[in-house]
Formats: structure tokens, C-alpha cells, sequence
């Protein structure tokens, strides 16, 4: 290819992704990395398929370098042919340019597992934080994240909760996240862990978010100003307690609270809406109005912040 020829292909692919809305992959962990790889299809097909600069940020976890061994491997094995590892160790690695210039070009950013407590204690706020946002929303980029990944995106996160058979007043609390989501929380392994008691206490305690609850090699897969499609081997459950009653402020911590007029939707994999107002958006099924909101929710474009 001619010099010329490489400016032009750089230049349509930027042009393709300023005309991309941009894509969220939310994960519930354990996605299949050996086989099929159906999750892990999608993102590199959102990215820009065998084209696609994918970055991989290993900062939640411990064993970094394991942690890339594997998705380097997976993505790899789908024909990507640049991939980056973003070694991340402290707040001043994701401060440094040196480190955060592979983010101004990537077409799919990915998040892996460990503590979200953790990649947020490294990545929360930081240039590299910045420019992560900017290539969602500016560039059309695709986010994706897995486990402690996926509960870092939304802004309100999930940072620790006991899973009780009931729900339970004080058993959970919330952290900053990155903020990809908004008036939402995110957790995940849902079905295999049994997470719903906690996540309807993370709505008890704070009613104007609604919970997102992804299991394990399941994906919540979000086009901005678009639609959502649920992939993988399990569900998305949503739980809404925006018009809930409930006596928790009257309780005790660790009491049980009363939680009446809950809204619990569940989306099995191969669900998938789009908006209204979406082109090519499907005349013929009406959206419920409880899930339209939530849809119009989820697929907000918020500003650069």
C-alpha cells in the first residue's frame, strides 16, 4: 500500500467511527475467550473488525500480565492484528502521555476483571479517564468491560454488598464509577452469584437508579442514541424502583425493608429494542412504556465530561 493509500484508509476509518455512535459491551464475566467467542465477536465487529486498535486495560486486577495473556490471545485468535496492553500501576501511569497516547487512536477499549474498587482508585478522573470518554463520544469508539469492567461503567458503582437471601438496609454501598451510564448501577455473575437481593437493596437505599444485573458470558450491548441487544448464554435483569414505597428510612441497619410496586424486567439473550426515533427502527413492536424509559435512559448520549 502507497503512502498515499495509507493516508486514505486511515482517513475513512476515522471518518466511519465520527459517524459511529458508539458502543457500549457490558459484561457479566466469564465471557467464552476459547471457543465461539460470541461476545468477544461483537466487540471486535464494533471496534472495526480486523482493522480495529483494541487496548486493553488490565488495571483492576492483580495479575495484569495474565489477565493480557489471555485477550491477547482472544482477540488475536479473531484476526485483530493491533493490540495494545495498557500496564496501568498507579494514578501517575494513567496521568502520563506516555501512556494514554494509544487511547487517541483505539477503535475498542477494553476493561477486564478484578476489583472495580481498584480500577478506580488508578483510572478514576485521570487524563487517561478523559480520553476514554472523548473516544466514546467524539470518535465513536466501542467501551467494553467484563465483570469488575462492567460495574466500573456506569457512575454510580457498585463497590460492596453482601448477597443475602433478602435485601438488607446498610448491606451494600455505592463509589464513584466512570460514568459511561448515568442514573444507573451495574452488577454482575448475577444469576450464578444470586445477586438480585442485592441489587434491589442498591435500589431500596437509592430509588432514582435503576439496576442492571448481567450474567456470566452475557453481554448488555449499548448504541448510543440507538437501541440495546442482549448476547451471550444467560439475561439481563433490570430492577426499577423509581415508583416503589418502602419504609426504609424508618428501619434499622441490617432490618429487611418493605419494598412494594418493584418493576423487575428481564431481558433473555437475543433481546434487542431500538428507539423510536432510531432510523430502521421497527414500526411494528411497541416498546412497553416502563422499558422505553429505561431504554431512552441507558442510550442517552451525555455530554463530554
Amino acid at each position: 500500500m502507497t503512502p498515499r493509500e495509507q493516508t486514505q484508509d486511515q482517513q475513512a476509518q476515522e471518518r466511519q467511527l465520527r459517524e459511529s455512535h458508539g458502543h457500549l459491551v457490558i459484561i457479566g464475566g466469564h465471557e467464552d475467550r476459547k471457543r465461539d467467542k460470541e461476545i468477544l465477536t461483537r466487540f471486535v465487529e464494533l471496534s472495526g473488525g480486523a482493522d480495529a486498535k483494541i487496548v486493553v486495560i488490565s488495571a483492576a486486577s492483580t495479575v495484569a500480565d495474565e489477565m493480557w495473556q489471555i485477550y491477547d490471545k482472544a482477540f488475536g485468535e479473531l484476526g485483530v492484528a493491533t493490540r495494545v496492553h495498557l500496564h496501568l500501576q498507579s494514578r501517575q501511569d494513567a496521568n502520563d502521555e506516555a501512556h494514554i497516547k494509544d487511547i487517541l487512536d483505539a477503535t475498542g477499549i477494553f476493561m477486564t476483571g478484578g476489583d472495580q474498587k481498584r480500577l478506580l482508585a488508578i483510572i478514576g478522573g485521570t487524563a487517561l479517564d478523559h480520553r476514554m470518554h472523548e473516544a466514546l463520544k467524539l470518535r465513536g469508539a466501542c467501551i467494553g468491560g467484563t465483570s469488575a469492567g462492567a460495574s466500573a461503567m456506569s457512575g454510580h458503582m457498585l463497590a460492596q454488598g453482601r448477597a443475602e437471601l433478602h435485601p438488607e438496609k446498610g448491606s451494600v454501598s455505592l463509589g464513584a464509577g466512570l460514568g459511561f451510564l448515568h442514573k444507573m448501577v451495574v452488577d454482575q455473575h448475577f444469576s450464578e452469584r444470586q445477586r438480585l437481593s442485592r441489587l434491589l437493596s442498591v435500589v431500596a437505599q437509592n430509588p432514582y437508579l435503576q439496576g442492571i444485573g448481567i450474567d456470566e458470558d452475557t453481554a448488555l450491548v449499548i448504541e448510543r442514541g440507538v437501541g440495546i441487544e442482549v448476547l451471550g448464554e444467560g439475561a439481563v435483569t433490570i430492577v426499577d424502583g423509581r415508583n416503589m414505597s418502602t419504609n426504609i428510612a424508618e428501619i434499622k441497619d441490617n432490618e429487611t425493608p418493605e419494598l412494594i410496586d418493584v418493576r423487575l424486567h428481564l431481558l433473555p439473550s437475543g433481546s434487542k429494542y431500538r428507539l423510536p426515533s432510531a432510523d430502521g427502527a421497527p414500526e411494528d413492536r411497541r416498546i412497553p412504556q416502563p422499558l422505553l424509559e429505561f431504554l431512552e435512559n441507558v442510550t442517552k448520549r451525555n455530554p463530554l465530561s
